[in-house]
This record gives structure tokens, C-alpha cells and sequence, in this order.
């Protein structure tokens, strides 16, 4: 015998509430399936998943078209980061930087490599480190690092700070989107079983063939276990 399970995705729940919005045989009168209580919150309770849904997509879609451009603006950036502190390291190491020097740009002293930087954060603050440590050692009168230039290196950063930021709020907006779901699912879920409560026990009095034929028409999902015949 095939038993009742509840829908586990929103494109079922939707489909659900679907096949009871568009069957104008559970609105007569005379042959009244489920109660007007609850067909009333059917159409509200349809809208907003189905809008809650879409504006999940859409955000998940600019999210996901965002992905690919800030890998290569991350790359471009932690390259110049990289290469100016490289340059920076070998002028130290020829003696026309200073040691001392590299505490400007938020190394230690002692420092011998280059800080991690495979996180956006971490090229973000070395970044803007190196960046306000060359224009304050060339305030004091030393000679600029060339290439990279530390203008390039502050563009390179500027273009994936902002588009890294904006990636940031299109995650967090991801985010909303799908809490906005999940907060209507136990209502949702709630609508459905008064739903299917009150159309099994509509055509109860039918034969098992006719019976769930009838349930399945208006949403009501069904499954059969393992190995089990599937007879009506």
C-alpha cells in the first residue's frame, strides 16, 4: 500500500499547492472537498513561496556571474602584491632599501618571505599596507619601487576591493533570499498536510484505485516502499 510523504523540495511544495489552485472541482458547493478555511490561504501562501523562490534565483544567478570575474581580479591583485613585495625584499637585500624600512609596510624587521596571501582579506590588508608604506617611505625622501609601480599596485587593488565588497553584499543578499524560504516552509508545510488531510478524508469511502487516483489529481504525493508492488 502506498503511503503519504510530505514534499522535501519548494518545487514540490509549489506543485502541491498548484494542483489544488488550478482544480475547479475542489471550489462546488455542492461537492465541497476541502474547507474554505484553508483554500484561502492556498493562493497567498502559493504567491509568496513561488516569489520568495525567484528572487532566490535571481540572486543566486548574479552571485554566481560575479564568482569568475573576482577569481581574476583576486589573481591580478595578489600578483602585484606579491611582485612589489618581492622587489621590495631584493632592494632590502642589495642595501638600496633600508632594513628597518620594512616596518612601514606592516612587516617585521626580521621578516625574510612574503606574508601569506591566498585569502581575499590577507591581499587586501598586506595590499593596503604595502601601498601606504612606499608612499610614506617615498615622503621621507626614498626612491619609488618600479615594477610594479605602486600606483598599478593600488589600482589592482582598488578594482577588486570594490568588486570584492560588492560580491559580499550579493552573498549576503543570497543569504536573506534563502532565509526568506526557509521561514515560510513550516507554514507552507502546515497549509499542505490540512490540505491532504481533508482530501483523503473527502474520498475515503472509495475503493483504494479510485481513492488515491483522486488524491493524486489534487497534489497528494505518494510513494511505494522498496520492492513493493505498485498496484493503484
Amino acid at each position: 500500500m502506498p503511503y503519504r510523504r510530505l514534499p522535501k523540495t519548494d518545487a514540490a511544495r509549489l506543485k502541491a499547492l498548484d494542483a489544488v489552485l488550478r482544480n475547479d472541482d475542489i471550489y462546488t458547493v455542492r461537492n465541497r472537498v476541502v474547507d474554505w478555511k484553508v483554500l484561502n490561504k492556498c493562493r497567498p501562501a502559493y504567491d509568496r513561496l513561488l516569489t520568495a523562490v525567484e528572487q532566490h534565483k535571481i540572486r543566486l544567478l548574479a552571485q554566481k556571474r560575479a564568482s569568475s570575474k573576482i577569481e581574476r581580479l583576486q589573481r591580478n591583485a595578489t600578483m602585484y602584491v606579491s611582485h612589489f613585495l618581492q622587489v621590495l625584499f631584493l632592494a632590502i637585500e642589495r642595501g638600496e632599501i633600508k632594513q628597518q624600512c620594512k616596518t612601514l609596510y606592516g612587516l617585521p624587521e626580521d621578516a625574510t618571505s612574503i606574508p601569506p596571501l591566498k585569502q581575499a582579506e590577507q591581499v587586501l590588508a598586506i595590499g593596503e599596507k604595502a601601498v601606504k608604506g612606499e608612499k610614506l617611505r617615498i615622503k621621507k625622501g626614498g626612491l619609488p619601487i618600479y615594477n610594479p609601480t605602486i600606483g598599478k599596485v593600488s589600482t589592482h587593488l582598488d578594482i577588486f576591493r570594490e568588486t570584492w565588497f560588492d560580491q559580499r553584499r550579493k552573498m549576503d543578499q543570497t543569504a536573506k533570499a534563502l532565509a526568506d524560504i526557509q521561514a515560510l516552509r513550516p507554514e507552507i508545510d502546515e497549509i499542505i498536510l490540512d490540505l491532504w488531510n481533508q482530501i483523503e478524508a473527502h474520498y475515503a469511502s472509495l475503493p483504494p484505485e479510485e481513492r488515491f487516483q483522486a488524491c493524486r489529481k489534487l497534489g497528494v504525493i505518494y510513494y511505494y516502499r522498496r520492492h513493493e508492488p505498485h498496484i493503484y
